[in-house]
């Protein structure tokens, strides 16, 4: 897991969204992966795709196509095409504003941040924990890398489950 291309993607996603993009794609690696599928769980991100270096059509954004689908073949990924291979995210908006406000990392390259079941309940409750400031906005989300996956900071409480904070979404 690497935090530079995280942060990358972090100020990507969120100058996508300030310039109004419907669709929008990052680098396709399992970290990323588990992370928007973690974003779109929360409502932040409307579809995400894996695809070639080219936009997928836009059934494939409305449902996944099956491998058996001989009309929708899916291209399998080889060591000649892995580099070319790209995640393909629709973004989100409403009242004609978009979803993501901020994306920000919270643990940095050089500094991770690890936090226990306690120290996550009150940045849940919005109280500071060590270096980092609590949850306060209504919709701010906090994702951390555990054992069991990536979660929100409210789900990993409940769960009583620690780990590395990765991101704050708002």
């Amino acid at each position: 897991m690497s935090l530079v291309h995280l942060a990358n993607t972090c100020s990507h996603l969120q100058n996508a969204s300030r310039a109004r993009l419907g669709l929008t794609s990052i680098p396709d690696t399992k970290f990323h992966l588990k992370l928007m599928l973690a974003l779109q769980n929360s409502g932040f991100v409307s579809t995400v795709v894996r695809g070639g270096p080219t936009p997928p059509p836009a059934h494939n954004l409305l449902s996944h196509p099956s491998s058996s689908d001989p009309s929708h073949p899916i291209d399998p990924v080889t060591r000649h095409n892995v580099a070319s291979r790209r995640l393909w995210l629709g973004l989100k908006y409403w009242n004609s504003e978009p979803v993501i406000e901020k994306m920000e990392l919270v643990s940095k390259p050089t500094r991770r941040i690890w936090m226990d079941v306690a120290g996550l309940r009150k940045l849940v409750l919005g109280q500071k924990s060590g270096y980092v400031k609590g949850m306060t906005r209504p919709g701010e989300c906090m994702y951390v890398s555990t054992d069991i996956g990536i979660l929100e900071a409210r789900e990993c409480v409940e769960r009583k489950v620690g780990g590395m904070l990765i991101c704050r979404v708002r």
